[in-house]
């Protein structure tokens, strides 16, 4: 499932509500149309009636009728279900309402989608007993609606700590990912990056930066160390013993 149908599966793509009071009693209407398939295939229409908060009666495109939740909302489903224009236009619903304004919805916002920059960059350095901290971050992207994946050898990571999306103030948004592993040798590490901006999700992979002659770890120093002093102390013992032969010899 891409980004773009998996985010627009929570979104509520427009909400109408009417408040009234009377007497300390409130009421209110919420209509919702729910998808998440870019054509609009697996749409559905829910009308919602509202009682002090609680839902009263609703009317759900995939059931096709009305559903009452208390007594009352009870007896107004099957009176309602009894009209047949009432059901006919809100059965129409999914179509003249729903799919309508989500297509101009992803005129007005897919179509203008801006892709992340993304950087891997390395927090902190490891080895094989203490972890290495890698960060994804991804800059300058609209809209918010983003996911950040690791990925260790193909297989997904769960195991990570996010920041929220946080605004920019130019209307674009920034987000950063971090990982915290043991290095292996030949392992991958990769961010991957969903978002309305690609039309496929994007694989970044880590290519950690070649070890110098100055960031040697401590037991190749150590070794290296040892390996010298072993070989000063031949040299010195070959030159003494070249200095004692000679001396006898004269």
């Amino acid at each position: 499932m891409s980004l773009p149908k998996l985010w627009s599966f929570h979104h509520i793509l427009m909400l109408s509500v009417f408040t009234g009071a009377a007497k300390g009693y409130y009421f209110h209407h919420w209509s919702q149309c729910i998808y998440s398939y870019s054509d609009f295939s697996d749409m559905v229409f829910l009308d919602g009636f509202y009682f002090n908060k609680y839902l009263h009666v609703q009317f759900n495109s995939t059931v096709g009728e009305f559903v009452g939740f208390t007594e009352i909302g009870v007896r107004d489903a099957e009176n309602w279900n009894k009209d047949p224009n009432i059901l006919q236009q809100y059965r129409a619903e999914v179509d003249t309402f729903c799919k309508h304004d989500a297509e101009l919805y992803g005129t007005a916002v897919h179509d203008k989608a801006v892709a992340p920059v993304v950087k891997l960059s390395l927090v902190k350095k490891g080895d094989s007993r203490r972890p290495s901290l890698l960060m994804c971050s991804a800059y300058d992207f609209y809209p918010e609606q983003i996911k950040v994946s690791w990925l260790r050898n193909g297989a997904l990571v769960t195991d990570v700590t996010s920041t929220e999306k946080m605004p920019n103030g130019d209307w674009y948004y920034q987000i950063h990912t971090e990982l915290e592993y043991i290095p292996k040798a030949g392992e991958k590490i990769s961010c991957m990056v969903e978002h309305a901006g690609f039309s496929k999700p994007m694989i970044y992979d880590w290519n950690p930066p070649p070890v110098s002659e100055f960031e040697w770890s401590a037991p190749l120093l150590f070794t290296v160390g040892v390996a010298a002093l072993m070989l000063g102390i031949i040299i010195a013992a070959a030159g003494f013993i070249y200095y004692k032969s000679k001396s006898m010899t004269i």
